[in-house]
């Protein structure tokens, strides 16, 4: 039986998907998928593998701002333009 990090890197080594993908395809929240994700980020990184964590960064869909200061985090709002109209994160192990 696999745990829910494994399952989430399973996940990601087959395509792209969102912290809400994850949480629907595992029945997870959202909230924790952040939490798992960020672990799984760092073991992958102490790993030694072949592989990378790869991260789309958030984006304002209103001023295009992607510089958010944590890309493996779900911003509230736009530090440029102040929108809530933010996209999530997408996140991939290649």
């Amino acid at each position: 039986m696999e745990t829910t990090r494994e399952r989430i890197a399973e996940t990601l080594r087959e395509g792209p998907a969102t912290a809400t993908d994850l949480g629907e395809s595992l029945s997870l929240p959202t909230p924790a998928v952040y939490e798992h994700v960020e672990h799984v980020s760092r073991s992958i990184a102490d790993d030694g593998a072949d592989e990378e964590f790869l991260v789309a960064p958030p984006e304002c869909r209103d001023c295009g701002f992607d510089r958010f200061d944590d890309p493996v985090n779900e911003p509230s709002r736009c530090p440029k333009c102040k929108s809530e109209r933010i996209d999530e994160p997408a996140f991939v192990i290649r």
